[in-house]
């Protein structure tokens, strides 16, 4: 038998969620063989895979890539921070004067 992890099984809540949708006989049956191939049922196959792709796909979304151009720039950025414009200067007087002391 291949190996699988059941994803979804780690996740200690009831299933009370339901989901459903149409696809082709032929990606059903290619869906099932898989998940036949592994000893778990099809529903099993298909939450665990999905999970493990949503998983994937939202940490791909959370992350920011830079080339190495981009890196210099931002680091060269942080070791020299350009002088507040005076528009900053007013919008953090405003932030201390309305949200740092309550008003």
């Amino acid at each position: 038998m291949l190996n699988f992890h059941d994803w979804a099984a780690d996740i200690e809540e009831p299933k009370t969620a339901r989901m459903e949708q149409r696809t082709k006989p032929h990606v059903k049956a290619q869906i099932q063989q898989a998940a036949a191939l592994l000893g778990v049922d099809e529903t099993t196959f298909v939450t665990s895979v999905a999970l493990e792709r949503a998983r994937e796909t939202i940490e791909d979304h959370e992350r920011t890539i830079l080339s190495a151009n981009d890196r210099a720039v931002v680091l060269a950025a942080l070791d020299n921070p350009a002088e507040p414009t005076d528009d900053l200067k007013k919008a953090m007087a405003l932030h201390r004067e309305r949200v740092a002391r309550g008003g």
